[in-house]
């Protein structure tokens, strides 16, 4: 069994040498690519070689997803020639788990060998002109959740490092990389800024008029914890947002999370092409 924590829950490192040793006996061998799947997208797992698939409840102290589209593996294989690593669904702060316990996949992934993280996830577009099923890079990001994944302890139990270099959290080659993909495979990649809510209630009409001016170009509940905890492992990052829905006062519709589903199930072979190529042109020999 992990060891608990001070809240009751088990400590970080434990629960990430757990899910390593589960990982490891299962067959699972280093990674060199890690992958976050959204709402919708865990269907991209289903494409790997030569799989082995771990359930996130085969863990000890592992948290477990409760939403909708989110299978909850972890599931290794091959993909264009890479040994990538995904996290078939994700945690959200919604769902009542701290935002250390949130990114817990990333710190797996990364204990795993990975040397670059792409980050996918489904959001509501703020633009008029960027309808559902458009595909967005994304440049930067907003951290509204009011809640980081750095703050408090180590995982390792040391003190953590408080202040952490921000200024390029998506690193600008994989940026290039994605839309140098998406001209050779001829899909639109649109490029902007990531807003993330903490949840579980959609924007406000106001809260949208808010972000707009903030600069957001789409809003989630997810991913800026994930790459806050990845940049501050030296893991660079690389992101894209499915657009599956426009934000709330852009149309008179109702948001669903069954819609977001169905957009982002009829777009992802669109986003597994851009994956693929950006998977196969992926230099990781730095």
């Amino acid at each position: 069994m992990t060891q608990a924590s001070a809240r009751g829950g088990p400590v970080t490192h434990d629960v990430v040498a757990a899910a390593l040793d589960r990982l490891e006996r299962a067959g699972a061998g280093p990674i060199d690519v890690a992958m976050v799947l959204g709402s919708g997208l865990s269907v991209l797992a289903d494409h790997l070689e030569d799989p082995v698939r771990v359930p996130y409840r085969e863990i000890d102290g592992f948290p477990q997803s409760t939403v909708p589209g989110h299978a909850g593996n972890f599931v290794v294989g091959t993909l264009e020639g890479r040994t990538v690593g995904m996290a078939q669904g994700r945690f959200h702060l919604y769902e009542g788990y701290e935002a250390r316990e949130v990114v817990l996949p990333i710190r797996v992934l990364h204990a795993l060998g990975a040397r670059a993280l792409l980050v996918t996830n489904a959001a509501g577009s703020l633009d008029r002109r960027r309808p559902p099923g458009t595909l967005m890079a994304i440049r930067d990001q907003m951290n509204l959740q009011f809640a980081n994944p750095l703050a408090g302890s180590h995982p390792t139990g040391r003190t953590a490092r408080m202040m952490v270099e921000r200024t390029e959290t998506y690193d600008p080659g994989l940026l290039a990389l994605l839309h140098a993909t998406a001209l050779e495979q001829t899909i639109r990649l649109r490029e902007g800024v990531y807003a993330g809510l903490p949840g579980p209630t959609y924007e406000t009409p106001a809260e949208i008029r808010f972000l707009k001016r903030a600069g957001a170009d789409a809003v989630g509940m997810s991913t800026v914890g994930e790459a806050i905890a990845a940049a501050s492992l030296g893991m660079p990052v690389a992101g894209v947002s499915l657009l599956t829905n426009y934000a709330a006062g852009l149309t008179r519709r109702h948001l669903t999370h069954d819609e977001v589903t169905r957009v982002a199930e009829r777009t992802r072979h669109r986003l597994e092409r851009l994956v693929r190529g950006f998977v196969r042109r992926l230099d990781l020999r730095s």
